[in-house]
């Protein structure tokens, strides 16, 4: 255990920059995920942006090869931001903005339309309000106990 600038760490690392890491983790390998066949059903009608898309990554979440490297972008966002503090900080919290937009577009957008162009269905919409809720309450709440931690140090 060290002390480093503002907060205790264990091996290198805080607590909200080890979950950034994680997050991070997670969008990359379903990126990766995406493009496997098996794993997303109905691979060969996978188009690369827009609603006509048909492949679903677990039978479940509609994708495209545009969404699967949004995750991919978003996976290595997260790893690189890890680094730091406030790089974390800065991922979960405004990744979980990022994603309750996403969430309220998907909504609010005719899924048959131009608009999908991501594309989103339900099962993304509810993800999203998920994601977007998880992650920011994640940057909320360990920032206070890396403030907490700061002041007893």
């Amino acid at each position: 255990m060290t002390t480093s600038g503002n907060t205790t760490t264990h091996h290198g690392k805080t607590t909200i920059q080890k979950a950034a890491q994680a997050v991070g983790a997670v969008f990359l390998l379903v990126g990766i995920l995406g493009f496997i066949p098996g794993i997303t059903s109905n691979y060969d009608q996978m188009s690369f942006a827009g609603h006509e898309s048909m492949a679903m990554l677990l039978g479940i979440f509609q994708v495209s090869i545009l969404h699967n490297i949004v995750h991919l972008l978003f996976g290595v966002a997260g790893l690189a931001m890890a680094k730091s503090i406030s790089g974390s900080r800065a991922f979960l919290l405004g990744g979980g903005v990022i994603y309750l937009v996403l969430w309220l577009y998907g909504l609010f957008i005719d899924m048959e339309s131009a608009a999908n162009f991501v594309p989103l269905n339900n099962a993304d919409n509810w993800l999203h309000l998920f994601l977007g809720v998880g992650m920011i309450g994640l940057a909320l709440a360990l920032s206070k106990k890396s403030n907490r931690t700061a002041n007893r140090v």
